[in-house]
């Protein structure tokens, strides 16, 4: 699977000019967790998360000390530019989902921004992929008959199952035919597995 088929466009986005406090109204009414920020030629120069947001936005409460709280020394950060990540990881339209999920899992990071060469084309969440999975096997066996028809319309016909996004195509062997039914399957959204049934 490839990422444009996960992908979420167009993608809400900030500036680095924007202050912290449009940046989380953003984020917290599009029920999102982090925001691409870009300049003014688009070109994608950071990210922006719930967590550099929150930071240095509350001071202590002193009912919640024994001792006087003095207030902070200084302000808290005022635009983008002061929070967000500088080095922002990216991934192509291209890219195979699971290079992104190892990203993910390996910098821990919730999602990453989807470019076509210096310009921004979408975003890829943990959501997304988790939405992808959560998918009823019902629908994905629709997605991978119509698959079949439409790309490989000469082709034999399997009896198809789905099991938990494991497709089981059933039929008279032929491992040409089955290698290509592969190919075209995997390519469906949420589709981790595909497995051959022979019928002699």
């Amino acid at each position: 699977m490839l990422i444009r088929e996960v992908m979420t466009g167009p993608v809400v986005t900030v500036h680095p000019t924007d202050s912290v406090r449009h940046a989380i109204r953003l984020l917290y009414q599009r029920n999102i967790t982090a925001a691409p920020v870009i300049d003014r030629t688009g070109r994608v120069v950071g990210v922006v998360s719930e967590l550099d947001l929150l930071r240095g936005e509350f001071e202590p409460d002193p009912r919640a000390h024994a001792l006087p709280v003095h207030g902070l020394d200084e302000p808290p950060p005022r635009t983008v530019a002061e929070v967000m990540t500088s080095h922002v990881i990216t991934v192509s339209e291209t890219t195979d989902v699971t290079y992104a999920v190892d990203l993910m899992v390996g910098k821990r990071i919730k999602s990453l921004p989807v470019t076509r060469g210096d310009k921004l084309v979408g975003i890829v969440s943990r959501r997304d992929l988790m939405g992808m999975l959560a998918r009823p096997d019902e629908d994905l066996r629709d997605d991978v008959t119509a698959a079949l028809r439409e790309q490989y319309p000469f082709g034999p016909r399997w009896e198809i199952d789905v099991h938990n996004g494991i497709a089981e195509l059933s039929g008279q062997s032929n491992p040409y035919a089955d290698s290509i039914a592969d190919v075209i399957a995997r390519t469906v959204p949420g589709i981790v597995r595909v497995r051959h049934r022979r019928i002699p």
